[in-house]
């Protein structure tokens, strides 16, 4: 029998673990920006609850997305009227596609092997983005909470994903840069669990989680031990 895997979308499938807002900043303090992350994190906080709003948000791709949002941010910056934000979309957007297309090849080998779906706090377009990703084709399910109406760390999102028809749900990995909203609710769910996280940042429960990644790539590896 195929098991599932299931990943998180920002932070996971996108990168090594690191946060959208940080990712943002580095591109804000490439293009010239000045503030500190604390200061910046509020801005970007402010502009996520925005993008929710936006009009037809659920029909935008992911460059799309990322231009809208910078062009919140922006606004809610001190300097942001100075600085480029075509810029700091650019090297977002870059950025994320060079590791998507890293962790590509990993999709398609699992693919092979497990059925594979995304459980996401998102916007309602997750889908869009996968396509526009090259990379909706290996998931079976995507449980975007903005089209579900629950989010994360309700264990109701991962249950949507685990009741789609015609899926194995035994075994089944949740695979995920949060801790609390990835890992506790998918392990209290009896999901194995693989925490992607530098090495430095300690585990809030001892007995969690299944394995520590610190680069998806491993996670073939894991999988298989």
């Amino acid at each position: 029998m195929r098991g599932l895997v299931l990943f998180d979308f920002g932070g996971t499938l996108d990168a090594d673990g690191a946060r959208w807002s940080v990712r943002f900043h580095a591109a804000y303090r490439a293009a010239g920006g000045k503030q500190s992350f604390a200061a910046f994190d509020r801005a970007f906080r402010e502009s996520d609850r925005a993008l929710e709003r936006f009009s037809g948000i659920e029909r935008l791709g992911f460059r799309a997305m990322v231009d809208a949002q910078t062009e919140l941010l922006l606004p809610r910056l001190a300097d942001g009227a100075d600085l480029s934000g075509r810029a700091i979309a650019n090297q977002f957007h870059e950025t994320t596609c060079v590791v998507v297309r890293r962790n590509e090849a990993l999709l398609e080998q699992l693919h092979t092997s497990y059925h594979l779906g995304v459980v996401s706090n998102f916007t309602g377009n997750l889908e869009r983005c996968l396509e526009e990703l090259g990379v909706m084709k290996y998931f079976s399910v995507v449980a975007d909470s903005g089209r579900v109406g629950i989010t994360k760390p309700d264990p109701r999102l991962f249950q949507h994903a685990l009741r789609w028809p015609g899926l194995a749900s035994e075994p089944a990995w949740m695979v995920g840069d949060n801790f609390d909203s990835d890992i506790r609710p998918a392990a209290a769910l009896g999901l194995s669990t693989a925490w992607l996280a530098p090495a430095t940042e300690k585990s809030r429960d001892k007995d969690l989680p299944t394995v520590r990644l610190t680069t998806l790539s491993d996670l073939s590896r894991a999988l298989e031990s």
